[in-house]
């Protein structure tokens, strides 16, 4: 059965699902894109008090790109280049929200996450970001700009440290935007990652937080009810790509840990989901923005709880058999 309706929903949008697979990242498409996401976040704002936060992997990668074919400068740095791509996402995500919502309050606060500077991440680099290359490609801009690559899917993407976000600089200020009753677009791209040295200075540096797990953190310290990560696929498989694929409805955190899921996709968002549940946030959902209102609702997806509910199901539907 459906579960009963959060109160406030925090949801995650996927990089993919605001620009699709194999879709060159023109503005066009982003914007047309993002105007399909805005209502399908509408709907669930009729419902719902949202706070919203969204990816950046194909943003980021592409203002890289841009970055580094003008010389006359030094490259700008990757946190520099995530505050860019959540200002730019969070200006249309707000456009297409105020024309589906005219009578709500929004905004839009670039967010900062801090990092720790020893985080093993920084010398083990994995979050994919820009554009897809073949092999050739790949192996040949490694070699050129001294990138780490890795498979994505059927092709490769270049890779850069993510380290675990440990706290949001701007919490209080995010809590007091809530409570006001303002629908919150914040924590972009996982936020724009910076270090607190022992004098509490702060400074930014080369990494993209993943926003799945800051999307945890934030939905915790925020007292979400509900954290619902929006992609472009259905929901959890096992065994995915195999013969044996299946599709994971009803679960729990518990369950959850026994399986392996793939670091720059899958992964991060079921470590996400079984952070929020098992701080004691309540549910968490994967499943697809074509598909919103149901996996809000609790009929779509994959659902997620701290401990097991009976048996889990591995159906086309949650809590089937």
């Amino acid at each position: 059965m459906p579960v009963s309706k959060p109160t406030r929903v925090l949801v995650a949008l996927g990089g993919n699902a605001l620009l699709h697979r194999g879709e060159t990242a023109s503005a066009g498409n982003q914007r047309r894109n993002i105007e399909a996401a805005a209502l399908a976040l509408a709907g669930l704002a009729e419902d719902h008090h949202l706070v919203i936060t969204h990816g950046n992997g194909p943003q980021v990668g592409l203002l890289a790109l841009q970055n580094q074919s003008y010389e006359e400068v030094a490259p700008y740095p990757l946190d520099v280049l995530g505050a860019e791509s959540e200002g730019m996402i969070g200006y249309m995500l707000e456009i297409g929200l105020r024309n589906a919502l005219p009578d709500r309050e929004l905004v839009t606060v670039l967010t900062q996450v801090v990092v720790n500077p020893g985080d093993p991440a920084f010398s083990q680099p994995s979050k994919p970001v820009g554009p897809v290359y073949d092999r050739t490609d790949a192996e040949r801009l490694a070699a050129e700009r001294g990138w780490t690559v890795g498979p994505d899917g059927e092709g490769f993407r270049r890779l850069v440290p993510s380290p675990e976000p440990v706290a949001l600089v701007e919490i209080c200020s995010l809590r007091r935007l809530v409570e006001a009753g303002a629908l919150l677009i914040c924590a972009g791209g996982g936020g724009i990652p910076v270090t607190i040295n022992e004098i509490g200075e702060f400074a930014g540096v080369e990494a993209v937080v993943d926003k799945d797990l800051t999307a945890a953190l934030l939905a915790k310290r925020l007292r979400a009810d509900l954290l619902v990560m929006l992609t472009d696929v259905d929901a959890v498989r096992l065994d995915w790509g195999t013969q044996s694929e299946r599709l994971l409805g009803r679960t729990s955190a518990d369950e959850l840990r026994h399986h392996q899921f793939a670091d720059g996709s899958m992964g991060p968002k079921v470590e996400a989901a079984c952070r929020f549940v098992e701080a004691g946030g309540g549910r968490a959902a994967i499943g697809s923005l074509a598909d919103a209102q149901r996996v809000v609702r609790g009929a779509a997806g994959t659902q997620v709880v701290a401990v097991a509910q009976g048996t889990a199901s591995l159906s086309g539907r949650p809590g089937g058999s």
